[in-house]
């Protein structure tokens, strides 16, 4: 019995090792196929050929090394410029050090011109012609009053009215019966008045808030979105893998997906670019505002506060007590959208 069950062990061992043969086999065969076809490309004179290829098997951003960040650029920078037919850069800047973002609105100022829209597409290199793919949103909503004279109106009118003489139901929702009172969230998204601000419209602007606690990170299954130490959150477009299980996590409705191949102008491209910012982005990913991070990394502000012609946004440090969003954080009535999701937006809204 014993021979036997070491004759039984020997074959298996056997077996095991023609196995182990036949895997090595295939692996080598893999990589010496995978090496051929990477020596081509990269004897390829189609810089898109040789960035794509490469891209597939670079890492996540944050997990590269210096230098293959500055391959991985420079694979970018060489594309992007053929393609665009104009010098392009992209910068890499880490996230500053004793810095974190933060942004404030004045929702009182604002008068829906929409500039702010129209900037974020230029200076961010968003898809033209499609309006969906905005990061920035104003939304329209109607505006009204609660009168006191009318507190005692509801619907129907019962007695005096004769519509409904003899028919008061006892039915009251106090003075709003009879014409818009208030806002909810539920507007317009895309509107085209004659002028603006609108007499009887309130506008409400939103875009990313860059959470602190930010519920699309934690549903990304492959970690490609992220928040950086200065507070915001980015994405490498290189690992999205445009499940869109972020935006379903998102409440700000503050992410947007590429369903087709971007249409970007070459004479429209925006030249100076972030990785994790506004390059070129590619079908099938998801993308959102990142505080213009080409700009603000380097002491700018963003390209939404610039342009505003009534100096409703405001940005800045919040660690810097004389930064300015830090005043109106101390002195102005502010709030923050939807608190009570604990997110911790650092994007807040203020009245004077």
């Amino acid at each position: 019995m014993s021979e036997e069950r070491r004759n039984t062990e020997g074959n298996a061992a056997v077996d095991k090792t023609e196995e182990s043969s036949r895997r090595n086999f295939l692996k080598e065969m893999g990589t010496g196929t995978l090496l051929g076809a990477a020596a081509l490309l990269t004897g390829s004179d189609d810089a898109e050929a040789k960035a794509t290829w490469a891209e597939w098997f670079q890492k996540n951003w944050r997990l590269m090394t210096d230098e293959e960040k500055k391959e991985a650029i420079a694979r970018l920078e060489t594309r992007y410029s053929e393609e665009y037919g104009k010098k392009v850069a992209v910068d890499g800047s880490p996230a500053m050090k004793d810095v974190l973002f933060g942004y404030a609105l004045n929702i009182q100022k604002c008068i829906g011109c929409r500039r702010c829209v129209h900037a974020c597409v230029k200076e961010n290199n968003q898809s033209r012609y499609n309006t969906e793919i905005q990061w920035i949103r104003v939304i329209r909503m109607e505006k009204g009053n609660f009168l006191p004279e009318n507190m005692d109106k509801g619907y129907p009118k019962g007695e005096g009215d004769t519509a409904y003489k003899g028919k008061d139901y006892g039915i009251q929702v106090g003075g709003n019966a009879y014409g818009p009172a208030g806002v909810t969230l539920e507007g317009q998204h895309y509107y085209q008045p004659e002028l603006v601000p609108e007499k009887e419209a309130f506008y409400f602007p939103m875009q990313c808030m860059q959470c602190e606690k930010p519920p699309c990170v934690k549903v990304c299954p492959v970690r490609t979105t992220y928040r950086d130490p200065d507070g915001i959150v980015v994405i490498d477009y290189n690992w999205c893998i445009g499940c869109r299980m972020c935006m379903a996590a998102c409440p700000y409705w503050a992410r947007r997906f590429n369903w087709g191949a971007p249409n970007l102008p070459k004479d429209e491209m925006n030249p100076q670019t972030h990785y994790l910012g506004n390059r070129p982005r590619m079908r099938g990913v998801v993308e959102k505002c990142t505080f213009c991070i080409q700009r603000s990394r380097k002491g700018r502000y963003t390209a939404c506060v610039e342009v505003c012609p009534v100096g409703a946004r405001k940005f800045g440090n919040l660690l810097d007590p004389e930064s300015e969003v830090r005043k109106i954080l101390e002195k102005k009535k502010v709030f923050r959208l939807k608190a009570e999701l604990n997110t911790y937006p650092k994007f807040f809204y203020f009245i004077d």
